[in-house]
């Protein structure tokens, strides 16, 4: 297929997507409101944990954040090749940790849950999850380990994803906030961006929470997605002996070390719409946990603390692909996932634009589902 194409949203979903079209030889513009990568993508931890945040009620996601983490190997290495970038991809699995008895039955069930779905998952005891990581607390009684769950520096992805598209032929128009998406008769037309018409044959909604901000989407075609706020705390661990080696979760928070000795604490979850502010209560509920999770948490260095919006769909799984309006195409609502589903949402949505067939890994996932 030959054609322009506008994506509306410069975050890791915009990126990916519009770095995999620009290779393809199509004409792409991504057109973001801020800074590329600076919203929900670089405040994110980058777990890439399909088992360990698997939910009871997700039943039907599941499978999709699987695949999404079998494709992540392949894009790491394709993106690394393309930019000469490490993006500090780790395999180190994540711990599930309960810190006290009333965790334990929690974590329990959940573990049930997990090994009913044929997840690989293993039921620790409290000695030998300190066995693992030395330093938690003496407090912690049992985890899930879930060997295969990974994580990446997001913040580097998407630094990688900025070279890497314009590389490809890509446009990038940063501080150019969408003023309304062009829809005439029964097709898109383009957009109205930084008060100029960008005409394009195809425009993709990858605007996270602000994608239902967007003016000019007929009633029927807007996307149910809301902003659910997060803030987090990165510390820095010391260079000789990092105080913990691989991500861990305890009730209402998680902690994810990264090469470069940061370790980030997150995340609130919070339902008070764009409010960007970050909050005592906030800061001090994911340091509290931190705490009690590692203690020596307690002498670390506060390096920065960030506000991000997850952009969260009614059943809390992402919106892609079709949408009834030839050439308006969606790949949004993402939710804590868009990290881990930024390759699979590239490649499929990519496809679907490249050749009209709907892949079968985000049929259910469609606009569709909200309308039935």
């Amino acid at each position: 297929m030959n054609g322009n194409v506008v994506i509306v949203g410069g975050g890791i979903i915009g990126l990916s997507l519009g770095w995999y079209l620009a290779r393809a030889g199509l004409t792409v513009q991504v057109v973001e409101r801020g800074e590329a990568g600076r919203g929900a993508s670089w405040v994110a931890g980058g777990m890439l944990a399909p088992h360990a945040e698997s939910e009871p009620g997700e039943e039907a996601l599941l499978p999709l954040l699987v695949e999404g983490l079998r494709r992540w190997p392949a894009f790491v290495d394709e993106l690394e090749a393309a930019t000469g970038m490490s993006v500090d991809y780790r395999r180190d699995g994540a711990l599930l940790v309960a810190l006290d008895q009333d965790d334990a039955r929690k974590y329990r069930f959940w573990y049930e849950f997990l090994r009913e779905l044929r997840q690989p998952v293993e039921w620790l005891s409290g000695y030998e999850v300190r066995k693992m990581e030395p330093y938690l607390s003496r407090s912690a009684v049992a985890a899930i380990w879930s060997p295969h769950d990974y994580h990446v520096n997001n913040q580097l992805v998407v630094l990688a994803l900025k070279q890497a598209f314009t590389q490809a032929g890509g446009r990038l128009r940063e501080h150019t906030p969408v003023e309304k998406v062009i829809v005439e008769g029964e097709r898109v037309r383009g957009v109205l961006a930084g008060g100029e018409r960008l005409e394009a044959d195809i425009v993709v909604v990858a605007a996270g929470a602000w994608s239902s901000q967007l003016a000019g989407l007929p009633e029927d075609v807007c996307p149910p997605v809301r902003p659910v706020k997060g803030q987090v705390v990165i510390l820095q661990m010391p260079a000789v002996e990092p105080v913990l080696q691989r991500v861990v979760w305890c009730v209402d928070a998680y902690l994810v070390p990264r090469s470069n000795g940061h370790l980030l604490v997150g995340a609130t979850v919070e339902e008070v719409g764009f409010d960007p502010h970050l909050t005592a209560g906030g800061i001090y509920h994911l340091l509290r946990r931190a705490w009690e999770l590692l203690p020596a948490v307690y002498e670390l260095p506060i390096v920065e603390m960030l506000v991000g919006f997850r952009p969260t769909s009614r059943d809390d799984a992402p919106i892609l692909g079709p949408t009834g309006v030839e050439g308006l195409v969606f790949a949004t609502g993402h939710h804590r996932n868009g990290i881990l589903l930024a390759p699979i949402t590239a490649q499929t949505v990519s496809h679907y634009i490249l050749s009209g067939e709907l892949p079968d890994e985000i049929r259910p996932f469609t606009l569709d589902r909200f309308r039935r």
